[in-house]
């Protein structure tokens, strides 16, 4: 039996407006990221989904409603965003201010980023590897939603990159942005890249 996996970032909320970085915090999603959620599950309408996954934060969690309109989701730690400690519900222009070695790291070179409250890249590679791997035992089609990071771990799984080069294994993950991936010979393949057709 086959395997095809549709994967999206969570909707457009308003701390990615403010450029707040959100890691395990939450907050809502805009009027806009409701309404690219809808789009995007009016293009998977004809999709039959044997499983729907999301990350249990908040943002994630509505967009997987909407999307499926009300399918069961189950829930999975896995899917989380990258855990940022005292980061979390700050700006980006604060953060830089405050921690400008530590920040310049987490962009420029990841494979050193080491935050004292939170994860690695590497962590967040090896639960998404995980949760991949026991993906490989369902069959059909499967929904996965969760975050940015998140998404590009599964971006360097696919093609093998080492951390430092964790920023340069997809382009812009836009929200409801869709990937699709396909399981064959033992390996995930990336056949379509955080695709925005829906929500022009």
């Amino acid at each position: 039996m086959s395997l095809t996996v549709f994967i999206t970032r969570h909707g457009q909320t308003e701390w990615n407006i403010e450029k707040r970085m959100q890691g395990r915090l939450n907050s809502p999603l805009t009027d806009k990221g409701k309404q690219d959620a809808l789009k995007l599950g009016q293009r998977l309408a004809q999709t039959k989904f044997t499983k729907v996954f999301s990350s249990p934060s908040g943002r994630a969690l509505e967009t997987a409603q909407i999307i499926t309109n009300g399918e069961a989701i189950v829930k999975d730690e896995r899917l989380m965003e990258i855990m940022l400690g005292e980061w979390q519900g700050k700006t980006e222009e604060e953060i830089w201010e405050n921690d400008p070695l530590l920040f310049a790291q987490y962009w420029q070179h990841p494979n050193e980023y080491d935050n004292p409250y939170g994860e690695s890249f590497q962590n967040v590679i090896d639960r998404l590897r995980a949760f991949l791997a026991e993906l490989t035992l369902t069959s059909g089609n499967v929904l996965v939603v969760t975050h940015g990071v998140a998404l590009r771990a599964i971006y360097s799984i696919c093609r093998m990159l080492p951390v430092h080069q964790f920023w340069n294994g997809a382009p812009d993950i836009e929200g409801t942005s869709l990937t699709i991936l396909t399981y064959e010979s033992q390996r995930f393949q990336i056949v379509k890249e955080a695709c925005t057709a829906h929500c022009q």
